[in-house]
């Protein structure tokens, strides 16, 4: 299993990571530092004078909020799709009594 791991450098808050992930995992891994990175760089613009810990604090508190409405928007999919569901077959039911 581990034979499958491909190693990575991330960069993220000038800080060098060396981890190792699926390959299929990579762009997603390389993405997702992007965006921690760039979001650092936003918040340091808007909150000049704060330390390093802050803005990475400020970032966590983002994406971790981000990965919850991410997570909620998709239970309130599946209880549409569900209840969709619901409604065809109460549909499919009174066109078969109707027949």
């Amino acid at each position: 299993m581990n034979n499958d791991l491909i190693p990575l450098n991330l960069v993220i808050a000038d800080r060098s990571y060396r981890i190792k992930v699926s390959p299929k995992d990579e762009e997603v891994v390389r993405r997702t530092a992007k965006t921690i990175n760039d979001k650092l760089i936003e918040y340091k613009t808007a909150f000049a004078g704060k330390d390093l810990q802050d803005y990475i604090a400020m970032v966590l508190i983002w994406f971790a909020t981000e990965q919850n409405a991410a997570i909620s928007n998709e239970v309130n999919l599946d209880n549409v799709g569900g209840r969709l569901q619901t409604i065809e077959k109460m549909l499919d039911s009174a066109l078969e009594e109707e027949e």
